[in-house]
């Protein structure tokens, strides 16, 4: 793969879907046959060879076979694995929909490639806080090891829900979703 370059190569071996979910991508274990110049900037767009790549159905169809493996961020089919970078997450939460509310609610967000994912148990939320500035990045778990950064007006709706609750001892602002809370910033 990284003797052709070529991401088409890549798409010409991931297995037909049938509508019926994301390949298995982590039942496969292909040979890594290098980097390509592929590169998911912070804000969700992806790059070819420097270039955006504009068509979404296509990056719709590379991010479904994208992997974490450690550190390293792979595009992974049956028969070969390519390594590609990752400036900060692979996706980028674009969208929340609030269904319910108080401790029953549900948060639905969708991702810049249309995943959908309710925060909860197996998609949590967190907030990092940068060492230096103290300004905080929000993230979501979308599937095994991938996140999403929560882009900055849907974290603001997140704050406009946020309610405070005592953890261990310390007052936190948090956002219920699914019967989980999920602290977004001290009180």
């Amino acid at each position: 793969m990284s003797e052709r370059g070529n991401p088409g190569d890549l798409l010409s071996r991931i297995p037909a879907g049938e509508g019926k979910g994301l390949p298995p991508v982590h039942l496969w274990n292909p040979p890594f046959c290098g980097d390509i110049d592929m590169r998911i900037a912070r804000d969700g767009t992806w790059y070819y060879l420097g270039t955006p790549i504009g068509r979404k159905p296509m990056v719709k169809l590379f991010s479904s076979v994208l992997r974490k493996d450690g550190d390293d961020y792979f595009l992974v089919t049956p028969v070969e694995k390519v390594g590609i970078r990752v400036d900060d997450a692979p996706f980028v939460a674009v969208t929340l929909a609030l269904e319910g509310d108080g401790e029953q609610q549900r948060l639905r967000f969708t991702t810049q490639v249309d995943d959908e994912v309710v925060a909860g148990a197996a998609h949590p939320l967190r907030v990092e806080l940068d060492c230096d500035s103290g300004e905080p990045s929000p993230y979501l778990r979308v599937r095994a090891n991938l996140d999403a950064l929560i882009h900055r007006n849907v974290f603001y709706q997140l704050v406009e829900l946020a309610v405070e609750r005592e953890i261990d001892g310390q007052l936190w602002l948090g956002v219920w979703s699914d019967g989980e809370f999920f602290p977004i910033g001290q009180a």
